[in-house]
């Protein structure tokens, strides 16, 4: 038998086993359970719903499926370096509730958190019983908040990787590999570093041949799908092979360590409260675990995997820390069980006052220069935003004059250089002449210098440099970003 190989689902031990499954079975379990999961999903999400954006990922998305919805091809003239699945999200929920709010796609967040906490609680119950389960599910959500509020709280890539993952390693419990590998064929839709649960399903599975052939098929067939639905040839560019650039922190090895420092100091006071007790219950912890400690290794290499550390990244991590922490407290006898409950919880609660509080300079000099291009333009009008804020397309309600919606896929910045290797030579392959095409058969009405300084501001990109000095003259400055008018308007 395999190391990793689960508990059968009736058969419980352990000190930590509480009631057992056989004693909890039937729905009353879940009755009691998955309120008190929804009520807390929808606590520790509350503070989403509180700005209109947490960051440019949401900005990013809602214009993209804004660009979608009028007719835009993805990978074609619709670009980013990800799967299809988000934007395709984003893309149905404003063609049914209207594209002006995120509040139905931070909805739909809510019940991706809900869903990843029942799917750990069901894998916890399974193997060490039933109170094993209603802890780790709570003290996923608990620590789902763990990061900076822009990071933990916004609805982009990462929430959406978690039931994903999750519904992966249920499955694979439960000797469901064809089930498994679309769970993890999903998840890397959400985003290319969900695929990194195939290695501990792959764990579970062991020499199984017809269990690994049902995995492959499983985990394909969602991505072959996606790829026939869009442009094979551009799937496989704008997810796998064109991000060589992005890829490489070279030059910035102090400022990349010092952001993968920070945020996994963030993540540890989150879950500061768990730490002494299961450091006291080592043994606990390593005791038929081996897949989770797989499935954690394998998801802090989807962190590092880009080589750049955002925040964001560090949620794929949440899901096995949970149920490694409830494997740990399961050792504890029933009345020390709320010690460390309640410590996580008051660290909650902090991370939530955190992103209630959170200061929002970056959110409003985007809406000021949006509003700016706004009263400068009609809503015909091609704008193009030259920045790293896409969300002042949406705030602005005008379409992008280019499919490159940051600067960041023309320069290279995008990654959070400290400034080296950014310019034209580390643009996406073939962008810059795109870029220049697109500019010449449709001149935007108004261009928005909103560099402020960075690396990739106009007067270091030739290609940018003459196309304002050609067309456009300056008309005007809001916050630090400068706006150029067509020329004759």
């Amino acid at each position: 038998m395999l190391a990793g190989t689960v508990v059968p689902s009736r058969t419980v031990s352990g000190p930590g086993a509480g009631a057992g499954a056989g004693a909890g079975a039937g729905a009353g379990y879940w009755t009691r359970l998955l309120p008190l999961l929804a009520a807390l999903a929808c606590v520790t999400r509350a503070p989403s719903f509180a700005r209109p954006l947490w960051n440019p990922d949401e900005g990013y998305l809602a214009v993209q499926a804004g660009m979608l919805a009028h007719g835009g091809e993805l990978y074609e003239t619709v670009v980013d370096r990800k799967p299809p699945l988000v934007p395709w999200l984003y893309q149905a929920v404003f063609a049914v509730a209207g594209p002006d709010s995120l509040t139905y796609v931070r909805i739909l967040a809510v019940l991706a958190q809900l869903a990843t906490a029942a799917l750990l609680a069901s894998l916890a119950r399974r193997r060490w019983g039933d109170r094993a389960g209603r802890t780790a599910g709570v003290l996923y959500l608990l620590i789902s908040v763990g990061l900076n509020p822009e990071d933990a709280q916004a609805a982009t890539f990462e929430v959406f990787i978690l039931p994903g993952t999750a519904a992966a390693m249920w499955c694979a419990d439960r000797r469901r590999w064809g089930a498994a590998g679309l769970a993890a064929g999903c998840a890397f839709l959400a985003k290319q570093t969900g695929g990194a649960v195939l290695l501990p399903v792959l764990w579970l599975c062991g020499a199984r041949r017809g269990g690994l052939l049902r995995l492959g098929a499983g985990a394909a067939a969602p991505v072959l799908g996606a790829a026939l639905a869009t442009d094979p040839a551009g799937f496989l560019f704008w997810t796998v092979t064109g991000s060589g650039t992005y890829a490489s922190f070279s030059g910035s090895v102090l400022h990349v360590a010092g952001r993968a420092l920070a945020n996994a100091t963030i993540l540890a006071v989150a879950c500061a409260g768990l730490v002494p007790a299961v450091l006291h219950n080592r043994r606990a912890a390593r005791t038929g675990t081996a897949d989770l400690w797989l499935w954690l290794a394998a998801s802090a290499g989807a962190v590092t995997v880009g080589l750049h550390f955002f925040g964001h990244y560090y949620l794929q991590l949440l899901p096995p820390l949970a149920l490694l922490a409830t494997a740990a407290l399961r050792a504890l006898p029933p009345g020390r069980l709320a010690g460390p409950l309640l410590a996580t919880a008051c660290c909650c609660a902090l991370f939530l006052t955190w992103g209630l509080l959170a200061p929002r300079a970056e959110l409003d000099h985007a809406r000021r220069v949006a509003d700016a291009a706004a009263r400068r333009t009609g809503p015909g009008d091609r704008v193009l935003f030259w920045g790293m804020h896409p969300e002042a397309y949406w705030f602005a309600g005008r379409a992008p004059a280019s499919r490159y919606l940051t600067a960041g896929l023309l320069t290279n910045y995008s990654g959070g250089r400290d400034g080296t290797r950014t310019g034209e030579p580390y643009a996406v392959e073939g962008g810059w002449r795109t870029f220049r095409e697109e500019l010449a058969t449709h001149p935007p009405a108004l261009i928005v210098d909103d560099s402020r300084g960075k690396p990739y501001a106009p007067e270091r990109l030739p290609s940018l440099h003459r196309l304002l000095a050609a067309g456009y003259e300056e008309a005007g400055t809001v916050d630090g970003a400068v706006l150029y008018a067509r020329e004759g308007r």
